[in-house]
């Protein structure tokens, strides 16, 4: 049986998520809703992390709970250099290119959601399946949310 690679894969997906989000969040400190909003994305998931690393042990994985709760030690240099370039063309161009590379990495992590909910439902693993029900959701409006993004900034950075 497969099912315990797919929730490792998942597990590891996921934690690239949050970090990603997380310097999404550093990154743009300026534009407020990009700072906040990523932020309260990246604690979702976190709570995935931990789901995954719980139902991993069914599945002979260890997997860690710890969650980033940072972007890394570069965090505070992210965010000067975000307060710093407010008046330049190009931030709004790497908003654009950052919610990209977020948006990606979330369809990616959804379509994980989606295989494992199937292979949950094979195996006919009850606790898994509502993992993925509780969890996959949170998901798809984590991509909603950077489409909206993309499509509300878009415009004005473009023609700028």
């Amino acid at each position: 049986m497969k099912i315990g690679l797919a929730v490792r894969e998942l597990h590891r997906a996921e934690k690239s998520l949050a970090r990603d989000l997380l310097k999404l969040s550093d990154k743009h400190k300026v534009e407020h809703e990009i700072h906040h909003v990523a932020r309260d994305l990246a604690a979702w998931s976190a709570d995935h992390i931990r789901s995954l690393a719980d139902i991993g042990a069914r599945y002979d994985l260890r997997l860690d709970r710890d969650v980033p709760h940072s972007s890394g030690p570069l965090a505070p240099v992210r965010t000067a250099i975000s307060e710093l370039g407010v008046r330049r063309p190009e931030p709004g161009l790497l908003l654009l290119a950052d919610l990209r590379r977020v948006h990606r990495k979330a369809v990616g992590v959804s379509l994980d959601w989606e295989l494992l909910a199937q292979g949950a439902q094979a195996v006919k693993d009850d606790d898994l399946v509502k993992v993925t029900e509780r969890c996959h959701p949170q998901t798809l409006r984590q991509m909603k949310w950077t489409n909206a993004m993309l499509k509300t900034l878009s415009p004005q950075i473009l023609v700028s």
